[in-house]
């Protein structure tokens, strides 16, 4: 497994080693002390969460407040989103910054966001099961939404509006300069 630092972040890409042949193939998708050693961080995850979303489907950018913070390690079992995370700690050179990402079934890469990141993806292929691991449990009282489409935060969907599903929940985030961050 490879281990990539995203410039000007705390986020990791981690790039697992694939063995195929004529069967299929096969990769570890997450072993605790490779993780640990590489990251040069602790963590214990506590839940697993998968989702299937169909394209155009953008859910986010969803992030807890104290003491209910969230790491996650995200991945795409099936299919291709566009991932892009937000840095919402106040005290961050990088506050209000945003990164984007592919990560897909086919290029396996897994996206490690520390506590302290507002995070959304959007589904690009026809179907899209996304998973993650995360450090903290979800607490409804803690959930923050920070709504899609900010001008302040200034990103490309590279989709149209009118083409996106997105929950109820989504569309009511607040406005970045809104939010409330860590």
């Amino acid at each position: 497994m490879k281990i990539s630092k995203v410039k000007n972040s705390d986020l990791l890409i981690f790039s697992p080693e694939t063995f195929e042949d004529q069967r299929g193939y096969f990769f570890e998708s997450f072993n605790q002390n490779r993780f640990e050693n590489l990251s040069k961080q602790k963590f214990v995850f506590v839940q697993d969460n998968e989702s299937k979303s169909i394209k155009g489907t953008l859910r986010g950018f969803h992030y807890q407040l104290r003491p209910f913070t969230q790491s996650k390690l995200v991945r795409v079992i099936d299919g291709e989103v566009l991932d892009v995370v937000v840095d919402v700690r106040k005290t961050s050179k990088n506050f209000g910054k945003h990164w984007s990402f592919k990560i897909s079934s086919e290029n396996k890469k897994q996206l490690f966001i520390p506590k302290g990141y507002a995070h959304a993806f959007l589904t690009l292929s026809d179907t899209a099961i996304f998973s993650y691991k995360v450090d903290n449990y979800f607490s409804p009282e803690h959930d923050r939404t920070i709504i899609w489409n900010d001008k302040f935060l200034q990103i490309d969907w590279e989709f149209n509006e009118s083409d996106l599903i997105i929950s109820g929940k989504d569309r009511k985030g607040l406005k970045f300069t809104e939010a409330e961050y860590l």
